[in-house]
């Protein structure tokens, strides 16, 4: 189902929109309880959702205003394709995936409270037929799998250089015709190549960056 280089070569994605830091703030459909955070699915068949992950401070939800811009660039290429969510977290990335006509989803975390909340909001969705919960680190769970995936989104904790492991393994694990998208401080520089993966894109939203790789031959993303 992945598309080829070169139908990826005619694709052009469109631009994000920047977003600043209080707009990040304020992104409309989240908010904070005893509960943890509150999303909300932006469109497709589970639009309107509500989506919940564990509270505490290591939880750092992406927005549901950068999520639309992450998504707006991918949106040629989501229906049909296979998903990797990788740092799951509330899984709410490979839920708006399948929602916009994904075909299957892989959703990967080891903390049992991010588990939980992935397979409390696949059923809430109704989505959990198309979606993998796999209870592993990512670095082990790259290391392992034999699957191939169209879209990579990566969210790990900031700062700690798993990000840049995670990136060493993803190449072998993607297709040619693959998106790779990373979140991470706007500081953190990231390698310019993985493998025949190559950055395209950075998108800035305040202290937060999205990286876009995709193949070397491929023009554009």
């Amino acid at each position: 189902m992945a598309l080829s280089v070169s139908e990826r070569r005619t694709w052009i994605g469109k631009p994000f929109t920047a977003i600043g830091e209080a707009q990040r703030a304020d992104a409309k459909g989240m908010a904070f309880g005893e509960e943890g955070y509150k999303m909300r699915v932006i469109t497709g068949t589970a639009r309107g959702r509500k989506l919940t992950t564990p509270g505490g401070q290591d939880v750092r939800p992406t927005t549901d205003q950068v999520k639309e811009s992450v998504f707006s660039v991918i949106q040629f290429s989501i229906e049909g394709r296979t998903f990797l969510d990788a740092f799951a977290g509330s899984g709410q990335m490979g839920i708006e995936a399948l929602s916009r006509g994904a075909e299957k989803a892989v959703f990967v975390d080891r903390d049992p409270k991010a588990l939980q909340a992935v397979r409390q909001n696949l059923a809430v969705t109704k989505l959990t037929e198309k979606a993998d919960v796999m209870a592993t680190d990512t670095l082990s769970f790259l290391e392992r799998t034999r699957q191939r995936f169209d879209i990579a989104f990566l969210d790990p904790p900031y700062q700690t250089g798993i990000l840049q492991r995670a990136l060493e393994k993803l190449p072998a694990v993607m297709n040619d015709s693959g998106i790779i998208l990373c979140e991470h401080p706007a500081e953190e520089v990231l390698p310019e190549m993985i493998g025949d993966f190559a950055v395209k894109k950075h998108y800035r939203y305040g202290k937060i960056m999205i990286t876009v790789y995709s193949h070397k031959e491929v023009e554009g993303i």
